[in-house]
C-alpha cells in the first residue's frame, strides 16, 4: 500500500486544513466586535431584572449599631415597605469593597433611598470592625454567612448593588465597586426610574 492510498485527495486535505482557521477567524472577529461594540465589559446580565427580590430572612450582625441603635437584619418583607431600597452586597475582606466604601458613605449622605447591606461570607468580628473603621452606611445589614442569598440573588462577585423598587422588584444591578461615574450615571439614575 503507498502513501498515495491512505491520505486523502490534496484538495481535501487542504480544505480540513482551512476549517480551523476559518473557526479561529470567526470566533476571533465575534470577540473584536463585543470588544468594540458590545457595551460596558463589567456589565453582567441578571434574570432578576423585573423579577421580586429573593425569599431570604438574614440575621443581623450581632453588635453593630448605628446612632446607638442595633442595625438590623435584612428580610424579603422589608422591600415592599413602598420605596426605593439599594442592597450593597459587601465583605470586609474584599479590597474592591473598601474601595468603594466612600461612595457608599457619600451615597447615605445624600439620602436618595434606603441602603442595606449583604454581608458576604465574612467574620462578624471583622465585618463590624471594616464598618466601624470606614464608617456604616446602612441602615440595616443581613449577615449571608454561607453565602446562600448571594446565590439566590444571582451575586457573581462582591461588590455588587442592586437597585428595587417599591414593590419589591429588582430593577436594576451594578457589578463591581461605584464610583464617582457609576454613582452619577447608573446609580442615580436607575433609582428615579424605580421611584416611578
Amino acid at each position: 500500500m503507498s502513501n498515495s492510498q491512505t491520505l486523502p485527495p490534496a484538495p481535501r486535505r487542504r480544505a480540513l486544513v482551512l476549517i480551523p482557521l476559518i473557526v479561529f477567524a470567526a470566533l476571533a472577529g465575534l470577540f473584536l466586535y463585543q470588544l468594540r461594540d458590545g457595551g460596558d465589559p463589567s456589565t453582567l446580565p441578571s434574570a432578576l431584572i423585573g423579577k421580586p427580590v429573593p425569599e431570604m430572612k438574614l440575621p443581623p450582625l450581632v453588635e453593630l449599631t448605628r446612632d446607638g441603635k442595633p442595625v438590623p437584619g435584612l428580610a424579603t418583607a422589608d422591600f415592599k415597605a413602598g420605596g426605593v431600597t439599594v442592597v450593597n452586597v459587601f465583605a470586609s475582606w474584599c479590597a474592591p469593597c473598601q474601595e468603594e466604601h466612600p461612595e457608599l458613605m457619600k451615597f447615605a449622605a445624600m439620602k436618595k433611598a434606603r441602603l442595606v447591606g449583604i454581608d458576604y461570607k465574612d467574620d462578624p468580628d471583622n465585618a463590624r470592625r471594616f464598618l466601624g473603621t470606614f464608617g456604616s452606611p446602612y441602615d440595616a445589614v443581613g449577615v449571608d454567612a454561607n453565602g446562600r442569598s448571594a446565590i439566590d440573588w444571582g451575586v457573581y462577585g462582591v461588590p455588587e448593588t442592586f437597585i428595587v423598587n417599591g414593590k419589591g422588584e429588582i430593577v436594576d444591578k451594578i457589578v463591581g465597586p461605584l464610583d464617582d461615574d457609576k454613582l452619577a450615571n447608573k446609580l442615580l439614575p436607575a433609582i428615579e426610574g424605580a421611584s416611578k
